[in-house]
């Protein structure tokens, strides 16, 4: 737990954003579900799927995966196979897959984020759970569900404060995968091999840890991370966590919080579970541990398409 003082006040939030801009890339987001110019070049890119593939040849190249991903989330898997049977009746795309296909390719399918190069980036991290099941608290109730044991979808993502891009995404069964910490050390460590230069890194009280300052640390990171209350510099093992305890000691809250910009943070991830969540809500359709990490990170991969197509829309 982070040490706050009680007379924090939260300061007013000021929305400095081009708001006719910002219309215009929401309108132009509703052109992707109709955007299929993945056709143009599906026989290419099977081609290249099925380029020394031994066994059964991929009929559907990834491209279209992806577009029925984002579907996915408002469609079931036979609604999407009359969707995409309608489109190849009016000769749009070259053919369409049965439910069985759909689920095959989808169920488990965990799309990548596009990790860029050679850029600066300010980063934040943060984690937040979904709830496995959709029984409600009446259901739990009526059929003695185990509630004292119930457990969630933990969800951590990586964004860029400025682009608001999203960067990596880890998704694991409650007390069943990785930490946050180590989640966020693993998302930073794949944009450095990546050639990136991180200036910043910034996430709340449970990033607290000597891994993370350490990695933040070797790579010349400005880490912007409250400390817990029972911080100990004798007992910390990382020199540079340790530098993080005196300058945390030394300026206080009120004064760390103003030099690291830490109100920053929420930009890059909690606006992006506030968005997943209004749009999809909280709860996994399901069943298996797989396909709910699968399904959770679709998610995300849902709503960072749908923004980076209306940004690109509106640039062109």
């Amino acid at each position: 737990m982070t040490r706050r003082p009680k007379e924090y006040v939260k300061k007013e939030y000021k929305d400095n954003r081009d708001w006719v801009k910002y219309n215009a890339e929401l309108v132009a987001r509703g052109g992707f579900f109709l955007d299929l110019s993945f056709a143009e070049n599906w026989f290419e890119e099977l081609k290249e799927m099925n380029k020394g593939k031994r066994g059964g040849q991929y009929k559907f190249p990834q491209s279209f995966i992806n577009w029925l991903s984002v579907w996915h989330q408002w469609l079931d898997y036979r609604s999407l196979e009359g969707f995409a049977k309608r489109l190849a009746q009016l000769k749009l795309i070259p053919s369409y897959e049965d439910f069985t296909t759909a689920w095959y390719r989808l169920h488990n399918f965990k799309p990548k984020v596009e990790i860029p190069s050679h850029q600066k980036l300010n980063l934040s991290s943060d984690g937040s759970g979904f709830r496995m099941t959709n029984g409600g608290g009446y259901r739990e109730y009526k059929y003695d569900y185990e509630t004292k044991n119930k457990k969630h979808l933990i969800v951590t993502i990586t964004a860029d404060i400025n682009s608001k891009k999203l960067f990596g995404i880890d998704a694991w069964v409650e007390g069943e995968g990785i930490s946050e910490p180590k989640a966020a050390v693993k998302h930073m460590k794949k944009l450095t091999e990546n050639n990136n230069e991180i200036r910043t890194f910034k996430g709340d009280g449970s990033f607290d840890t000597n891994s993370v300052f350490e990695f933040a640390g070797k790579h010349n990171i400005n880490c912007g991370i409250p400390i817990r209350e029972n911080a100990n510099i004798h007992l910390t093992p990382s020199k540079f966590r340790r530098r993080a305890i005196r300058e945390w000691d030394k300026l206080g809250y009120r004064k760390w919080f103003n030099r690291k910009h830490y109100g920053h943070r929420w930009v890059g991830t909690e606006g992006k579970f506030s968005v997943v969540k209004r749009k999809f809500g909280e709860n996994l359709r399901s069943r298996l541990k797989k396909s709910m990490v699968a399904e959770a990170i679709q998610r995300f991969f849902a709503v960072e398409t749908l923004t980076q197509y209306g940004v690109l829309t509106t640039a062109e």
